[in-house]
């Protein structure tokens, strides 16, 4: 039995692991991602490998395993998203993730953002579905002054698995990407489309070395 990941300071919000998770009763579910969504002007950043998928089975010994750490367990509201914003860590080359949920399955995605972290800490917004972002590809800049350098200022995103709903009230959910260079790393948890229940998330992220 191999021993429990090392913990990082405590002022990271959740757990931030220098090994992987343990590669035992994992099931492979083939890889996700893709390298096509690069805007206009965004050739100049390294390519993207696709990510790492898959399943576990001991979703209940997971979510036990989380619910004393009220950092690692997150309530989302109906009609609301959930991004965590993961910063890559010099000391690391992989991110690796961990989620479930309770009753009820959820939408997951991850983004790669190119911009640098002031620091390695893992932060969680909550913002009502993706209104705003579909806000932000529907306005014209040209026709809105005050609108105008919104869009510029954000940093190049890069799309590495689109956001789908997974069976992760079933199972635990896990997967991996390799650093493409330094940034931030969007793990984004949906729930807009859901009108009437909220879900309760349990999960972790780690680096390797």
């Amino acid at each position: 039995m191999e021993s429990p990941p090392t913990q990082q300071p405590a002022s990271q919000p959740t757990e931030v692991a220098s090994t992987p998770p343990q590669a035992n009763s994992v099931t492979p579910n083939g890889t996700e991602g893709t390298t096509e969504k690069r805007q206009e002007g965004e050739d100049d950043m390294p390519p993207l490998a696709a990510a790492s998928m898959w399943t576990r089975k001991d979703i209940k010994e997971f979510k036990e395993s989380l619910q004393k750490d009220k950092d690692s367990c997150i309530k989302i509201g109906s009609g609301e998203t959930v991004t965590v914003r993961v910063p890559t860590h010099e000391d690391g080359t992989c991110l690796f993730w961990e989620f479930a949920t309770d009753y009820y399955d959820i939408g997951f995605g991850v983004y790669f953002e190119w911009t640098i972290a002031p620091s390695t800490t893992v932060s969680v917004t909550v913002s009502e579905s993706s209104d705003e972002e579909e806000f932000d590809e529907e306005q014209d800049p040209k026709n809105d002054v005050e609108q105008g350098t919104k869009k510029e200022d954000r940093p190049p995103t890069d799309e590495i698995i689109p956001v789908y709903r997974r069976d992760c009230h079933e199972e635990v959910y896990c997967g991996s990407h390799a650093y493409p260079g330094q940034g931030v790393y969007l793990l984004k948890f949906d729930n807009s489309y859901s009108l009437w229940r909220s879900k309760t998330l349990y999960y972790r992220v780690y680096y390797s070395r």
